[in-house]
C-alpha cells in the first residue's frame, strides 16, 4: 500500500493494523519463550553400555547392570559390612560401574600426558562423551569454533581429589591438579578444548543436577545466548566415603540394587556415569535438516523451600514443578502417558513422589490409559548428578523405538504408595509405545537432596517428509580419518559392523552424513561403492589388508599446493560427460548457460556437439572450452581450487577465464571467432584484469594484452613446465583435458577419462585428493541432492592408562632401587633367607637372586657414573653451546614435560601442537634459566613458537652474554 492509498484508509483500520501488527509480535515471543527445543544427538557412558544403542539393547532387554564393586575402586573386604551403622564401612559391595576410567586419550584432546594425570576422570569422561554426542547429531566439532554454543554441566562430587591425597606424596602435585580437580572446569575444559563461545557452567544440585543443567541450556537457547548447546551431567565413585556417608544415612540397599515401587525398597544402590544431549531450537533443526530424536516441550525447577528436612522431599514442591512444566509446554496432564521417575528407592522419598505424580498425573485419568511410571535406577543404579541425563536419554529411546522397556526388581507393590486412588501402571514387561494419531509426550521426574527439583517434558520427534529423490549419481565417496592409523583402522571396523547391522540405509545418506559430520584429522581413508554392501566389502577388504580398487589411503603432512592444468580434449572425449550433466545439477547449469551464451555463434547447439554420437572432427573449440569451464566450476563447487592455472592450446583460455583474465563471455568469444583479423578485432574488444589465480602462460608478453592473445600459440604443456611447477613446491596437478600431461613424481590427478565412467574418474580424482589433505566441501558436494542425516559410529577411542602417582610418561612410579645404599652383602644373604622361609618363590627363582642383585649394583654404579658426567657438562662454559645443543636439551625438557618419547618430537610444529600450555611454559622456562643461567620468559615460546626457532634464538643470546637477563 503506498502512501496516497494509506491516506485513504480510515483511522479505526489503522489502529486495527497496528493492533494485529502488535499481537503478532507478541505472538512471535510467546512462541520464542515456549519453543520447543530439539533433541538433535546423544553420547553416554553408562554401566553396561558405552553409547546409546547399547544402552537401549540393556535396557530393552532387561539386564541389571549392578556388579560388586571392582577391585581397582577399593577393597571391599576392608570396607564392606551389611551393617549400615558400622563405622566406617559400606553395607553393599555392589554397584553400578564403568570400565576402564583410568583410561585416556589426551593426545587426540591436544593434552599432555602429564596434564591428563591430574584431570579429574570425570572431566577426561565428559570429554569423550561430549564429542560422541556431537558426531552422534553429525554436528563436526571443527565447525563449532568460536560459535555461540553453550555447555551446562550437572556435577558435584569430586572423588579424584582424594584419590591424589591418599597417595601422601605431595611432590606430585603440580600446577595442573588445582585446575584439573576444580569442577567449574568440567564444563569450561570442554568448551575450551572445542572453541565453544557460548554459556559454559558446571551446575551442582546434587541428584537434579543434570536435569537443571537441561533445564538451563533450554533457556539459554530461548532467550538467543546460544544456537546450539549441550547439556548433560557426570558423576564417578573411586573411593568408598560416599557411600559410607550414605550408609550412615540408610539410603543405600544392603542388598545392592534399587527395588523402586517394591516393598521390599530399601534405598537404592550407587551407579555412575556420563551422559550429554545435543540440543537445538525446533526452527533451526529443522532448518539445518537435523535427525531430530525428541522434542523438549518445557521444563521448570524450584526449590522445597523450608520444609521437614534439608534433605527429605517436599510433595507440595514437586507437585508445582511438575504443573510449572506442564504450563510452560502447553500440554495437559492427561496428554502424558509415560513418567520416568526419581525413583530411589527410600522409604520416605518414593510415597512422597509418586502421591506427587498421582496428584497431578493419575485423578480422573481413564483406567484403560493408566499413567505409566518407571525408572532406570533398576538397570544402572542411582547415577546421581548423571541420574537425570540418564533418565532423559531412556525416555528418548523409548519415544525413538516405539517400546516402553521394562522395570526391573517389581514383585510386591510398595504397600505405603495409594495404588488403588491413582491410575498407575509398572510396566514389568516391554509395552508397545508406537506411533499413532495422538502424539506420545512423557515426563522426566528428579529431585535432590539440596531441595531442587525438576521435571521435563518430552515429545516424540516430528515426522520428517523425505523428499523425493529425483536424482541421484551412481557412486558415492566415504571419507574416513583419525588421528592415528590404529584409530583409523578400528574406525573402519565400526563402520563394517555398522553397514552390516544396518543393511538397509541409504548409501548416499550414509556417506553424506560421515563427510559433512565428522571432523577431518591427519590419517584418512576414502572408499567408492555403489552400494552398502560393495562399501562393506571394500571395508572389510581394507582391514585384511588386501588391495581394494576405489580405496585410498594417506597421511596428511599439510594443505598441498595443488595446480590446475587446462590441457586440449581429442575428440574421444566428446559425448563422455553425458552420464554427468544428467546427474549433477551444478554441472548441469554451468553448461547450459555456456550453451545459452554460445547460441549467437554456433550454427549446432552446444550440448548437440558435446553428447552427439558423431561429433565434428576436429572438435570445435567452444565446445572444449566449455567442458573444461564447466569441470572447473565442478571441482570449485566442491572446494577444490588452484593455487595456480596452466593451459595449453584452447586449455590455456580457460586457465585464463577461471583466472579473472577475462570473462566467460569473452572468452567463448575468442574462441569462436576461427579467423585471424576477425580473432585480432575481438581480442582489442576484450576486458582484460590482473589474473586473481596466477597463471602460467608460455610467452613473454603480458597476458592481460590483446598481444598475448594474437601471438599465442598452440602448443602443448611440455615436461619443463610441469617440472618448474613441481620445484616450486606443487604437490598435486588436477588435469582438466585429455591424459597428455607427462608425468612427475608428484600426483598427478584426471578429471574424465575415456576409458572410465564419468563418476568413476571424478571420485577417484576427489578420493585420492582428500588423502593427501585437500579441503573438500562435502556440505557443497551433496547440496544438489536430497540427503538424511543418520547416526552413524563415533571415534573410536586410544585409551592408555593416566592416573596420579604414575610418572610422567603414564607409567607406574618406580623408585630408584640402589644396592649399595639399601643392603649390603649381609644384609642380602639375610633377604634371601627370608624368602626361603615364606615358601612363596621356587628354588630356580631363589636361584636368580643373586644375578638379580648383581644387575642392580651394576645399574646403581653406571647411574653414579652418569651423574658425575652430567656434573662435568654443567661446568662446561655455556658459550661452547650451540643452537644444536639447546635444542636436543629442549627436545629432551619438552618430551619429559609432556610424557612422550623424544623421538615423538617433531622441532618444526609449533608448541602447542604437542598441549604445550602456559603451565607447562612456564615449567620449561624454569628449566631453561638453571640449564642457560638466563631468565628466560615463558612466553619466549609466543614469540618463537617451535623448538628449532628457539634454540637459535638462546643459542645467539647465550653467546652474547653468559649472564645477561632477558624477557620479552
Amino acid at each position: 500500500m503506498n502512501s496516497e492509498q494509506e491516506k485513504t484508509v480510515s483511522p479505526i483500520k489503522r489502529a486495527l493494523r497496528a493492533i494485529e501488527d502488535l499481537q503478532a509480535k507478541v505472538d512471535l515471543l510467546e512462541y520464542a519463550k515456549r519453543e520447543p527445543i530439539a533433541i538433535i544427538g546423544m553420547g553416554c557412558r553408562f554401566p553396561g553400555a558405552d553409547n546409546p544403542e547399547a544402552f537401549w539393547q540393556l535396557l530393552r532387554n532387561g539386564v541389571d547392570a549392578i556388579t560388586e564393586v571392582p577391585a581397582d575402586r577399593w577393597d571391599i573386604e576392608k570396607f564392606y559390612d551389611p551393617d549400615p551403622d558400622a563405622p566406617g564401612k559400606v553395607c553393599t559391595s555392589k554397584g553400578g560401574f564403568l570400565t576402564q576410567v583410568d583410561g585416556f586419550n589426551p593426545e587426540f584432546f591436544g593434552i599432555s600426558a602429564r596434564e591428563a594425570a591430574s584431570i579429574d576422570p570425570q572431566q577426561r569422561l565428559l570429554l569423550e562423551v561430549g564429542w560422541e554426542a556431537l558426531e552422534n547429531a553429525t554436528q563436526a566439532p571443527e565447525h563449532l569454533y568460536n560459535s555461540s554454543t553453550g555447555v551446562f554441566i550437572g556435577i558435584y562430587l569430586n572423588d579424584y581429589s582424594k584419590v591424589m591425597s591418599s597417595v601422601g606424596d605431595s611432590t606430585q602435585i603440580d600446577a595442573f591438579s588445582a585446575i584439573g580437580n576444580s569442577l567449574s572446569v568440567a564444563a569450561g575444559r570442554l568448551s575450551y578444548i572445542l572453541g565453544l563461545k557460548g554459556p559454559s557452567m558446571a551446575i551442582d544440585t546434587s541428584c537434579s543436577s543434570s536435569l537443571v543443567s537441561v533445564h538451563l541450556a533450554c533457556q539459554s537457547l530461548r532467550l538467543g545466548e546460544c544456537n546450539l548447546a549441550l547439556a548433560g551431567g557426570v558423576g564417578l565413585n573411586l573411593v568408598p566415603d560416599t557411600s559410607i556417608a550414605l550408609s550412615k544415612s540408610h539410603m543405600l540397599n544392603p542388598n545392592g540394587c534399587c527395588q523402586t515401587f517394591d516393598a521390599a525398597a530399601n534405598g537404592f544402590v550407587k551407579g555412575e556415569g556420563c551422559g550429554v544431549v545435543v540440543l537445538k531450537r525446533l526452527k533451526d533443526a529443522l532448518a539445518d535438516g537435523d535427525n531430530i530424536l525428541a522434542l523438549i516441550r518445557g521444563s521448570a525447577v524450584n526449590h522445597n523451600g523450608r520444609s521437614s528436612s534439608l534433605i527429605a522431599p517436599n510433595g507440595m514442591s514437586q507437585q508445582a514443578t511438575i504443573r510449572q512444566a506442564l504450563e510452560n509446554s502447553g500440554v495437559d496432564s492427561a496428554q502424558i502417558d509415560y513418567v520416568e521417575v526419581q525413583g530411589t528407592g527410600t522409604s520416605v522419598g518414593e510415597p512422597i513422589e509418586v502421591a506427587a505424580l498421582g496428584a497431578v498425573f493419575g485423578k480422573n485419568r481413564p483406567e484403560d490409559k493408566p499413567l505409566v511410571i518407571g525408572s532406570v535406577k533398576t538397570n544402572i543404579g542411582h547415577l546421581e548428578p548423571a541420574s537425570g541425563i540418564a533418565s532423559l536419554i531412556k525416555v528418548v529411546l523409548a519415544l525413538q523405538h516405539g517400546e516402553i522397556p521394562p522395570h526391573l526388581h517389581f514383585q510386591q507393590p510398595n504397600p505405603y504408595i495409594q495404588w488403588d486412588e491413582f491410575s498407575l501402571k509398572v510396566p514389568t514387561e516391554r509395552m508397545p509405545w508406537t506411533v499413532g494419531a495422538k502424539r506420545r509426550l512423557a515426563g522426566v521426574n528428579t529431585f535432590g537432596f539440596s531441595g531442587t527439583n525438576a521435571h521435563v517434558i518430552l515429545e516424540e520427534a516430528p515426522i520428517s517428509e523425505v523428499a523425493p529423490k529425483s536424482i541421484e549419481r551412481p557412486l558415492h565417496l566415504l571419507a574416513l580419518s583419525a588421528k592415528t592409523d590404529e584409530a583409523l583402522i578400528q574406525l573402519a571396523e565400526r563402520y563394517e559392523k555398522h553397514l552390516a547391522a544396518n543393511p538397509d540405509l541409504a548409501l548416499g545418506d550414509i556417506c553424506f552424513s560421515a563427510n559433512t559430520g565428522r571432523s577431518h584429522f591427519q590419517h584418512r581413508l576414502s572408499v567408492i561403492a555403489s552400494s552398502s554392501t560393495e562399501l562393506y566389502e571394500k571395508l572389510a577388504a581394507f582391514r585384511a589388508g588386501q588391495e581394494v580398487a576405489g580405496l585410498f589411503k594417506g597421511k596428511v603432512a599439510g594443505s598441498p599446493k595443488i595446480a590446475f592444468i587446462f590441457t586440449s580434449f581429442s575428440s574421444n572425449y566428446l559425448g563422455m560427460a553425458r552420464k554427468l550433466y544428467e546427474t549433477q545439477p551444478t554441472f548441469r547449469a554451468t553448461l547450459d548457460y555456456c550453451d545459452q551464451i554460445l547460441r549467437p555463434y554456433l550454427e549446432q547447439p552446444l550440448l548437440e556437439i558435446l553428447f552427439s554420437q558423431f561429433p565434428p572432427a576436429p572438435p570445435a573449440s567452444p565446445a572444449l572450452f566449455s567442458l573444461e569451464y564447466t569441470l572447473f566450476q565442478l571441482w570449485k563447487s566442491w572446494g577444490i581450487e588452484p593455487s595456480t592455472v596452466m593451459g595449453d592450446d584452447i586449455g590455456e583460455y580457460v586457465a585464463a577465464c577461471v583466472a579473472g583474465v577475462f570473462s566467460l563471455e569473452d572468452g567463448l568469444k575468442l574462441v569462436v571467432k576461427s579467423q585471424v583479423e576477425e580473432f585480432k578485432k575481438i581480442a582489442r574488444e576484450v576486458t582484460y584484469s590482473q589474473p586473481q589465480i596466477p597463471v602460467v602462460s608460455h610467452l613473454t608478453s603480458e597476458i592481460t594484452t590483446p598481444e598475448y592473445w594474437c601471438q599465442q600459440i598452440r602448443q602443448p604443456v611440455n615436461a619443463a613446465s610441469v617440472d618448474i611447477l613441481a620445484q616450486q613446491g606443487y604437490e598435486i596437478f588436477l588435469e582438466i583435458g585429455s591424459d597428455r600431461l607427462s608425468k612427475t613424481e608428484k600426483l598427478s590427478l584426471l578429471s574424465l577419462h575415456p576409458g572410465k565412467e564419468d563418476w568413476q574418474q571424478l571420485l577417484e580424482s576427489l578420493g585420492a585428493l582428500y588423502v593427501h589433505g585437500a579441503k573438500v566441501d562435502w556440505l557443497a558436494f551433496d547440496l544438489d541432492y536430497s540427503r538424511q542425516r543418520l547416526q552413524l559410529p563415533t571415534y573410536p577411542w586410544q585409551r592408555k592408562r593416566h592416573w596420579f602417582g604414575a610418572n610422567r610418561n603414564g607409567q607406574e612410579k618406580v623408585e630408584s632401587f640402589s644396592p649399595n645404599k639399601s643392603l649390603n652383602n649381609a644384609d642380602f644373604k639375610q633377604l634371601v633367607k627370608q624368602l626361603e622361609m615364606t615358601a612363596e618363590l621356587s628354588q630356580a627363582e631363589l636361584n636368580l637372586l643373586p644375578r638379580l642383585f648383581e644387575l642392580l649394583e651394576k645399574q646403581h654404579q653406571q647411574t653414579e657414573t652418569e651423574e658425575e658426567t652430567n656434573i662435568t657438562l654443567q661446568q662446561l662454559s655455556l658459550k661452547s653451546l650451540t643452537a644444536e645443543d639447546i635444542q636436543a636439551w629442549l627436545v629432551n625438557q619438552i618430551a619429559q614435560e609432556l610424557g612422550v618419547k623424544p623421538d615423538e618430537i617433531n622441532v618444526r610444529l609449533p608448541f602447542d601442537s604437542y598441549g604445550l600450555d602456559s603451565v607447562l611454559a612456564i615449567a620449561i622456562a624454569s628449566a631453561g634459566k638453571q640449564f642457560l643461567g638466563l631468565d628466560m620468559s615463558p612466553l619466549l615460546l609466543v614469540h618463537y613458537p617451535t623448538i628449532e626457532s628457539l634454540s637459535q634464538h638462546l643459542a645467539k643470546e647465550v653467546e652474547a652474554s653468559e649472564s645477561e637477563t632477558f624477557e620479552i
